[in-house]
């Protein structure tokens, strides 16, 4: 319920604070709350993010997620296979109701011998009133990750 509400709070200020935020300065409410959800413990939390039939797509391995339940589900499982997830933002553009976000994504899958570090772009499109996402789509290198991680290129992660 707390993770609903801080959404709904966020979506009543974003109208007025996302149309006046120069992204080359700060990065818009909902990419904050976006890196703060991914670098946090609750997976709701991500979810909550999203529109009821919001969509996330992680390019890297290949699989989309639709609505908020399958997508907090999906940070859930990225819980259980790294430590440490957490998404430093290094730059946003705005482009309608688009966001392009140039991030660090890094963490330690576990097991590996080392944790990863790599460069990830978002695009997040927005809903109309841009206080919710309506689709994710992460691209990052899936063999880099492996390979700084110092796994084999065809490891898979073990089944839960």
């Amino acid at each position: 319920m707390t993770v609903l509400t801080a959404a709904a709070a966020l979506c009543a200020t974003a109208s007025t604070a996302y149309a006046a935020q120069d992204t080359n300065q700060r990065a818009p409410r909902i990419v904050t709350a976006w890196a703060r959800a991914w670098n946090g413990t609750n997976p709701q939390a991500l979810g909550a993010l999203f529109t009821a039939d919001g969509t996330y797509t992680d390019e890297a391995v290949g699989v989309t997620f639709h609505g908020r339940k399958e997508i907090a589900g999906w940070k859930a499982r990225a819980d259980t296979l790294i430590d440490n997830v957490h998404v430093t933002i290094r730059a946003t553009h705005l482009d309608g109701d688009r966001i392009t976000v140039r991030a660090v994504y890094s963490g330690h899958l576990k097991g590996a011998p080392k944790p990863f570090a790599v460069p990830m772009t978002t695009q997040l499109g927005l809903d109309k009133n841009h206080c919710r996402i309506a689709f994710d789509q992460d691209h990052y290198s899936l063999a880099t990750v492996l390979t700084q991680s110092g796994l084999p290129a065809d490891w898979t992660p073990p089944a839960t």
